[in-house]
């Protein structure tokens, strides 16, 4: 269907734009208002760059202001008077391509727009280090609750499941007694950005700290609705869904008292850490790529990769030492990393 100006029979850019935001991304794609507000952001800051650079007024904005040489001079823009920085860039550019390509399937005289702008390029990212904890650090964040009040009870069984499935902090407080399975296969069902659902193993480890915490946080829990949330705090004395605030302070006062045994956890530890902390720790133990995108609900094999693109020292060390077999090994054989491992993980 062709959304036409009536003076000029060109396409009209608002009425794609409109349809775009409120139209497509909520309902064909699903995609939730905070990333429907990413997109109208990138497409605020192309009109804004308009405005400033070229002088263009919103109410003359059309689709030929969406050519080549607007978008370079945009991205020379962002790098260079608002000192954007180059993930940010990249992110706009992908939103607006994103754009460009619904117009070009709703309307074919827009295809070369969209042509012109998929071979733009944003600056490239400087690749740096993943955050993720270490083993002492992961195990000292994980037991700083010490279970003394039923608060602390439930803050420890959030950590522990946040970690061990390496949900996002969203997909966590989202949880219900429904998406609970501990019956073997013990199991737990997440449900993701796009309203798309995936199941995560649960260790025996967790399914265990979950019976504990099911009798005394869901008593007669076959009773219980099954769209009551996994983890709550009581409101007029009617159960509700954790925030995400709520987590994000939770794991900012468990690592607050990690420190007071482990020094190192980080000062500026956050949810998402959890996360990589968990895909981290399976990818050091040589589970393949594939498995991990799985579990951290990764359409594109590419976005992980990409995450686990610098190998870390302790894993180029280990390969080093694999390949010089030539030296003596000591008569008194140490325990070896897996063996510590085996004894004071929480896993």
């Amino acid at each position: 269907m062709k959304r036409c100006d009536p003076n000029t029979d060109a396409p009209n850019l608002w009425s794609f734009a409109r349809d775009y935001l409120h139209a497509y991304l909520p309902k064909a794609r699903s995609l939730s208002p905070k990333t429907i507000e990413a997109y109208r952001i990138s497409l605020e800051c192309f009109l804004g760059y308009l405005a400033e650079a070229d002088h263009v007024d919103r109410a003359q904005v059309s689709f030929d202001h969406f050519d080549r040489q607007h978008l370079k001079g945009w991205l020379a823009w962002m790098a260079e008077e608002r000192h954007y920085a180059p993930r940010t860039i990249g992110l706009r550019l992908s939103a607006i391509k994103a754009f460009l390509a619904y117009c070009s399937h709703e309307d074919v005289t827009l295809v070369a727009l969209h042509q012109a702008a998929k071979v733009l390029r944003a600056p490239a990212s400087p690749r740096t280090p993943i955050e993720y904890l270490t083993e002492p650090e992961t195990r000292a964040v994980l037991a700083a609750f010490t279970g003394a009040t039923a608060k602390s009870r439930r803050n420890r069984m959030l950590l522990i499941l946040l970690y061990d499935t390496a949900a996002r902090v969203s997909e966590l407080t989202d949880l219900t007694l429904h998406d609970l399975a501990l019956t073997p296969p013990g199991h737990v069902t997440l449900t993701g950005k796009g309203n798309k659902t995936r199941t995560v193993p649960l260790t025996d480890k967790t399914i265990a700290h979950l019976r504990v915490y099911l009798t005394e946080f869901h008593p007669n829990q076959t009773q219980l609705p099954a769209t009551r949330p996994l983890f709550y705090s009581l409101h007029r004395g009617q159960p509700t869904p954790l925030s995400a605030d709520t987590v994000a302070a939770m794991l900012k006062a468990a690592a607050h008292t990690a420190r007071t045994t482990c020094p190192t956890v980080p000062e500026h530890i956050h949810c998402h850490m959890l996360r990589k902390t968990k895909a981290m720790d399976l990818y050091q133990q040589g589970i393949p790529l594939p498995i991990i995108m799985r579990l951290l609900g990764h359409e594109n094999t590419s976005t992980t990769a990409a995450f686990y693109a610098f190998a870390t020292l302790d894993m180029m060390r280990k390969a080093v030492n694999a390949a010089t077999p030539a030296i003596a090994t000591p008569t008194t054989q140490p325990l070896t990393e897996e063996a510590l491992r085996a004894l004071y993980s929480l896993r």
